[in-house]
């Protein structure tokens, strides 16, 4: 791990692959999720393996990363992608994520220049769902999340309080009126169990992409880092769809 400076933020990065690759890929935590979780490495290696010069990252404010929480919001988020693609040389750069992760993939990718493909992995095209009145304490949403590699539940967990502000930036974005129009490769993936996000909110963001695109279905629920083998599947899918279009 190191941290780098981009034009705004001091973002804690994993990071593999040889730094003259000519093409770039970040892969996007989910909601208050870290870059050290397995099917975030595990993609960042893979992908590593096949030519990319490949990384994740914590978002502003959380984790390893400095600032404080308020930094933690979608604009941020777009943004630091859009600073990471040009901290490293605007290469073309394939973005994925996963959960709200997949979501800044399909807000960002369309209008940045350098991203060639977007994967997004059980994802919702809209705002941040809203939170639930009894998890909101001082103006603040308490969050809990597995401590890494995050590939079980684990007792100790690491706690957020995430400002309502969050939630009120997360509404001015929709990434199906981009997506209608991009003519980028899309790949779409849905959990068949998948438990946070309804599968036909993914086949919506699918059926209004422009094409190319392509839908694939997981026989997981939501946190698809708790199984391995779907980890591998997710993976090899992706490199055969990468083959196919980049």
């Amino acid at each position: 791990m190191r941290i780098i400076k981009t034009k705004t933020f001091e973002l804690a990065i994993y990071e593999k692959g040889n730094k003259n690759s000519s093409k770039l890929a970040i892969v996007i935590p989910g909601r208050l999720d870290t870059k050290d979780y397995i099917h975030n490495t595990s993609l960042v290696d893979y992908l590593a393996s096949h030519g990319y010069f490949a990384l994740s990252f914590d978002p502003p404010g959380t984790w390893k990363s400095p600032g404080d929480i308020n930094l933690y919001t979608t604009t941020n988020l777009i943004k630091s992608v859009d600073e990471l693609i040009e901290f490293f040389g605007n290469k073309p750069t394939i973005l994925a994520g996963h959960s709200r992760g997949g979501t800044i993939a399909m807000l960002a990718g369309p209008k940045n220049s350098c991203v060639t493909c977007i994967i997004p992995i059980f994802s919702y095209y809209g705002a941040p769902s809203d939170p639930l009145n009894e998890r909101i304490i001082d103006g603040k949403v308490m969050s809990y999340r597995d401590l890494p590699p995050g590939n079980m539940k684990t007792k100790e967990q690491k706690e957020f309080g995430l400002p309502l502000n969050y939630f009120e930036d997360g509404k001015q974005y929709n990434a199906l009126p981009e997506l209608k129009n991009c003519t980028k490769p899309k790949l779409f993936f849905y959990g068949v169990n998948d438990d946070m996000n309804d599968l036909e909110d993914v086949k919506k963001a699918y059926e209004e992409s422009a094409a190319p695109k392509e839908i694939h279905a997981l026989n997981s629920d939501h946190d698809y880092r708790y199984h391995p083998e779907i980890i591998e599947e997710a993976n090899q899918i992706i490199g055969e769809f990468l083959d196919k279009y980049s």
